[in-house]
């Protein structure tokens, strides 16, 4: 009879990026930067599409134009790339797994909520087939536009004001679980003094010096009772 795993910590809230981890909306900027730099006579590398990940579109447009010195500014980039984005975002679909295990905290009563590089008004687009969902979290934050989050990615703001809406008087970021897809976003969780779950990916390069406390090939291979959360049924 083996020994139960003893938990790596004891895990009383969970917190979610959204982008590439929850919903399949990576792609849509991949493609969407892509035709762009297209247009300039220029390839988008996936290495570029790493350093973007998690972090502000508006954020993503001055990065672009910088590393590629266009000849227009990064709001005209962010405007003609919003364009394209606004139209795609309503098809998004659920990642594997993401359902199920949303659910699965839920029904358990763990406390859950987003923290995504968002506004408001994308991510209004991005869950319209997944309204339902996306209305078990305690609370959603949208980075983009929450006058309350100075930073973004990889800056622990994010994270550190979606842990405080909880309203759970001496929550430490010790009980916090954080899943991320984003080398930005494990980056913000670990500065925010959290745990962290890392499902990148899979043809990304990953740094040597990631913080991550594991790192999943998908969401479906993480097992809740490693973290002290409920196992599923």
């Amino acid at each position: 009879m083996t020994s139960p795993v003893k938990p790596r910590a004891n895990i009383t809230h969970v917190l979610f990026d959204m982008d590439g981890l929850l919903l399949n909306t990576e792609q849509f900027y991949e493609q969407v930067y892509t035709e762009m730099l297209a247009e300039y006579g220029y390839v988008f590398p996936l290495s570029l599409h790493a350093k973007l990940q998690g972090g502000k579109t508006s954020t993503d447009a001055e990065i672009i134009v910088n590393e590629f010195k266009l000849p227009c500014t990064p709001q005209q980039w962010l405007d003609a790339a919003l364009t394209r984005l606004l139209q795609l975002y309503p098809t998004a679909s659920l990642m594997p797994g993401a359902e199920r295990f949303v659910r699965h905290l839920h029904n358990h009563h763990i406390p859950i909520a987003v923290a995504t590089g968002s506004s408001n008004k994308a991510f209004e687009l991005k869950t319209t087939n997944h309204k339902e969902l996306f209305s078990l979290f305690h609370h959603i934050v949208c980075a983009g536009d929450d006058p309350e989050v100075k930073h973004g990615k990889p800056a622990p703001d994010p994270y550190l004001v979606a842990a405080k809406r909880f309203q759970h008087h001496n929550l430490s970021s010790q009980n916090i679980l954080v899943f991320e897809d984003a080398i930005n976003g494990v980056a913000s969780a670990k500065a925010a003094g959290m745990h962290c779950i890392f499902v990148p990916d899979p043809r990304i390069t990953l740094p040597k010096d990631i913080e991550a406390d594991e790192i999943l090939t998908k969401l479906q291979d993480f097992e809740p009772t490693h973290w002290g959360l409920p196992p599923y049924e």
